[in-house]
């Protein structure tokens, strides 16, 4: 079983991010799970939503607490918790920001892991670019399907074209192509699931 933790703020689509996840998995023929965990209900509070992707069905329904990826939607979140809490050795964690990941502090996790593992990306100012909004989650998905070859990017883009149908969805798809992409330029593309 592959498990994701996706961490950001009310408003950024973290709980959608992990439906499009499961979502795009079915796609690939897999059984997922997806739910979220809110503190308070209000815009701009941390929120952390769950995907569980795997062979057979699934009977946890328990919060992931040792996820073998990590999202971060909000880069903010680094100063008040540690989103990276229980990432499995060898897992992966993708950061939206613009900053190199030891500028952001992170360089005791970039050492602790496989190289290319723990990896930043802008995601918002892509999202601003290709969706006119700074909701960044369906350029992480982009990016994590290139880092981990978890689920296939075609299966990312028929999840968000089925949510979002018209141009909405269409510009979504197009921010996660060039995230996926952009990851793939950087680096060969691993593999930690299913795919």
């Amino acid at each position: 079983m592959t498990e994701v933790r996706i961490h950001g703020r009310g408003g950024q689509g973290v709980v959608t991010a992990a439906d499009l996840l499961a979502y795009a998995a079915f796609k690939d023929g897999h059984h997922a799970q997806a739910f979220p965990s809110f503190g308070s209900e209000r815009m701009g509070a941390p929120v952390v939503s769950y995907c569980r992707i795997e062979e057979t069905a699934i009977r946890s329904r328990e919060p992931v607490m040792e996820p073998d990826i990590i999202i971060v939607q909000d880069p903010t979140l680094l100063a008040i918790m540690n989103p990276f809490s229980g990432l499995r050795p060898g897992g992966y964690a993708l950061v939206n920001s613009a900053k190199r990941l030891r500028t952001l502090g992170l360089s005791d996790l970039v050492d602790a892991f496989p190289p290319g593992h723990i990896r930043s990306m802008p995601a918002t100012d892509m999202a601003k670019e290709y969706v006119g909004r700074p909701v960044p989650n369906a350029v992480l998905l982009g990016g994590m399907a290139a880092l981990t070859n978890l689920v296939r990017l075609e299966s990312v883009s028929a999840a968000i074209r089925d949510k979002f149908p018209g141009k909405v969805g269409e510009a979504n798809v197009k921010a996660a192509t060039a995230a996926y992409e952009l990851v793939l330029s950087q680096k060969e593309p691993a593999s930690v699931g299913t795919n």
